[in-house]
């Protein structure tokens, strides 16, 4: 399908943000559109070259699309590590108002799309929202922060070492994510590790260790709990995992999203959909990473295109 793919900017709060506008050419009426929001770390508008084949899926369904490079990352403005969650979901609000207002674009069938980190953006962005048509998360836990990035510590540990290094690593981590509720500073934390070393497949809290920055960075988001955000959506949710997903606690997720959904007072429009693709890796990829999993891109395509409300001047 011919597309034009057109540079574009947009302003935050308080930064500018570069990304990708990719709209689907030809006649007919405006269609709807998906902001594309990347993981942890310094994540560009491909993602580290996980967006575009997603992106080539949804275009070819006939959705406008647009993706950005973090704060401080590629071309936009600002710096991640100084940010807070709040601050990513302000950006990612920005974007949704931005691609709504495009001429190509209808403004009533706009949603956001978040993958892993991204999810918790996109459900901070979201949560109360009347104008968000739709909303899927991809890989986002349904816990904390801290409790993922212990799960993922847990299983790279399990077939690499033994159980009582194992249970060492683990009790370390719980003293780190303690320091950091206390708000202990750089210093503490390079001391708690002192000669320990890297465990194999280390969660961030042993990086962070090394970079002071990085370590304010996750102070603040340790605890963040994404199933306040899910209760307050007044849009359809899909929530889609990888079922060899090695970084999320994908069952515990799940069923705290089927939780949120099921609290008193949700708008009846509040649906959630739970996807679990049997074999897929956090990138929701097989073939042993190679390329996203076929069912996958469909999946996606057919349950936003299929929330898609129908535009006035169509006729049934």
């Amino acid at each position: 399908m011919p597309t034009d793919l057109t540079e574009v900017s947009f302003t935050g709060e308080t930064v500018t943000l570069a990304g990708s506008l990719t709209v689907p050419q030809g006649p007919g009426t405006p269609v709807g559109g998906v902001v594309m929001i990347g993981g942890s770390g310094p994540a560009d508008r491909d993602n580290g070259g996980y967006f575009p084949p997603i992106r080539d899926r949804l275009v070819r369904a006939g959705l406008a699309v647009l993706s950005y490079d973090k704060r401080g990352v590629g071309d936009s403005k600002g710096d991640w590590q100084e940010s807070t969650l709040d601050d990513l979901a302000d950006d990612a609000s920005a974007a949704l108002d931005f691609l709504r207002a495009q001429p190509r674009v209808r403004a009533d069938a706009v949603g956001l799309l978040g993958h892993s980190e991204g999810g918790w953006v996109a459900l901070r962005a979201g949560a109360g929202r009347a104008d968000l048509a739709w909303l899927v998360t991809s890989s986002c836990p349904g816990t904390t922060p801290a409790e993922q990035e212990r799960h993922a510590l847990a299983e790279s540990l399990r077939d690499a070492v033994g159980r009582p290094e194992t249970d060492a690593a683990l009790a370390l981590y719980d003293r780190l994510v303690e320091a950091g509720r206390r708000d202990a500073d750089h210093a503490e934390a390079r001391t708690l590790l002192g000669d320990t070393g890297t465990p194999p497949g280390s969660a961030d809290l042993w990086e962070a260790a090394t970079d002071a920055r990085f370590w304010e960075f996750l102070k603040r988001k340790q605890d963040h709990d994404p199933l306040a955000d899910a209760v307050r959506l007044r849009c359809p949710h899909l929530a889609v995992f990888g079922g060899a997903d090695p970084l999320v606690p994908v069952a515990k997720s799940a069923r705290a999203f089927v939780a949120a959904a099921c609290r008193p007072g949700r708008p009846a429009r509040a649906t959630l959909t739970v996807e679990v693709v049997p074999g897929a890796d956090h990138r929701l990829r097989t073939d042993h990473g190679v390329r996203p999993a076929p069912a996958y891109l469909d999946l996606l395509a057919g349950w936003i295109t299929g929330r898609t409300p129908p535009h006035p001047d169509e006729t049934p």
